[in-house]
């Protein structure tokens, strides 16, 4: 009786069993035969799987974006207040708890940009949709509290933007040394501007 494989799962365990390999190294200095060996398989295997290793990558962020926010959202449901909300949003870039994904995120943007494909365009659109999306529902739900202004609703594209610039702006230049400090005295300051004077 032939074995059957579910060739999805098996892609994610391969991926997964290479995560750190990736976290610690960066994949410019991986071998293909590493890779393999890390994951406990040939590398036909690993090639009837991943066109590549930037395919390895991709598939690894996937799988930890979804982790991320399915803990993002119980995190964001747990606090009230609108300013809260945004900075649990924002602290992807910066907090200890998302340290693996940003290191393979950087990777991941650092390929999207020097070699794009479609797939890794419309992962990445999707992913922006998304947060825009999310950061929508959380402006809104502070409008229809009365926290904050009505034309707040247009900082969603904004918000999310800002602060992946920050992030690529810390990780390439020396601008900026708390990263946290500075997302959280935009944030602060924003607020300022659009909180509901009571």
């Amino acid at each position: 009786m032939a074995i059957i494989v579910d060739k999805v799962q098996k892609r994610r365990d391969i991926a997964l069993a290479c995560k750190e390999l990736f976290v610690v190294n960066g994949i410019k200095s991986i071998t293909i035969s590493q890779i393999a060996k890390t994951a406990g398989v040939g590398k036909g295997t690993l090639y009837d799987y991943f066109k590549n290793k930037e395919d390895i990558v991709f598939e690894i962020v996937n799988i930890l974006l979804q982790k991320h926010n399915e803990l993002k959202e119980k995190k964001i449901s747990k606090v009230t207040s609108t300013k809260e909300k945004i900075k649990i949003f924002s602290d992807f870039f910066y907090s200890e708890e998302e340290a693996e994904l940003r290191e393979l995120y950087k990777d991941f943007v650092s390929i999207t940009l020097s070699e794009p494909n479609k797939e890794m365009i419309e992962f990445q659109s999707r992913c922006f949709e998304e947060y825009r999306r999310w950061f929508k529902e959380i402006l809104q739900e502070g409008i229809d509290k009365g926290e904050i202004i009505e034309k707040s609703i247009n900082l969603a594209n904004g918000l999310f933007a800002l602060g992946e610039g920050m992030f690529i702006s810390s990780c390439v230049t020396d601008t900026i040394d708390d990263l946290k400090k500075e997302i959280d005295d935009y944030i602060d300051t924003l607020f300022d501007l659009i909180e509901v004077k009571r």
